[in-house]
């Protein structure tokens, strides 16, 4: 089947492509960079001709309240509009576990909006809600660094997830019957996030003392203990992250 991968050539979108292509699909990266650009609606009625499958990892390039709202809604309205009209029988986005607990951040706020056009097009769907990648442990230590230099993190429950993971549950679901909901993934390990950031960081060499800290903020907003983590059913990667970062080490 023909399955278009909008953001296909980002962290996601690139793994994504290559494992439905393995599979004997025809997998399409659709980005700006492809002349698909889902803001100003270019290349998406072209690329979407005779498409069965449509894939949305594309991400804001801004986290700022307006414009990663505008992004999503109007990036996501201009797609399934073309979508619609080219008779694409499935949908499948991205989104984040916990979204619904945090809806005073700006990110998962915008994320949600993005989740209600999807649900309201009358497109057959299915939402992979994944947990926060391994990918992204430098730039969220990064993020909770205080002024004193100091990486404080909130004591609570924490499963993050490979990339590789993320890319595999999406081929399932896009090449499956649709949902019509939603299904959790999330990393095969729960640990304490400010235990886990202390080893991490220790792994890399990185001298920051992490603190824990149970008004830390993650990316604007506080964290309860499950916050970030799946609350009952759901499924988990294989990719253990000390075999992920030993992966990382070696390339």
């Amino acid at each position: 089947m023909k399955i278009v991968v909008i953001g296909g050539t980002g962290l996601i979108g690139t793994k994504l492509a290559a494992k439905l292509t393995e599979h004997g699909h025809e997998a399409v990266p659709a980005a700006p960079s492809t002349g698909v650009n889902t803001i100003t609606g270019e290349g998406l009625d072209e690329v979407l001709k005779g498409a069965d499958v449509v894939v949305d990892v594309a991400n804001s390039p801004s986290f700022e309240a307006g414009p990663v709202m505008e992004f999503f809604k109007t990036s996501t309205g201009n797609l399934l509009q073309a979508e619609d009209a080219a008779g694409v029988r499935h949908h499948v986005g991205i989104s984040i576990v916990g979204t619904e607990r945090l809806p005073d951040n700006a990110y998962f706020a915008a994320k949600i909006a993005q989740e209600e056009l999807i649900k309201g097009s009358g497109i057959p769907y299915s939402l992979v809600h994944a947990t926060q990648f391994m990918e992204f442990v430098a730039a969220i230590a990064d993020e909770g660094t205080w002024d004193d230099g100091k990486v404080h993190i909130a004591p609570v429950a924490w499963a993050p997830i490979a990339a590789e993971d993320v890319a595999a549950n999406l081929a399932r679901v896009a090449t499956g019957t649709p949902l019509n909901g939603r299904i959790d993934i999330a990393g095969p390990d729960e640990f304490r996030m400010d235990e886990f950031f202390r080893k991490a960081l220790a792994e890399r060499g990185d001298a920051r003392e992490v603190v824990a800290d149970e008004h830390a903020r993650y990316f604007g907003s506080e964290l309860t203990e499950r916050s970030l983590v799946p609350i009952g059913e759901a499924t988990l990667g294989e990719l253990h992250y000390d075999e992920w970062y030993a992966g990382q080490a070696g390339r």
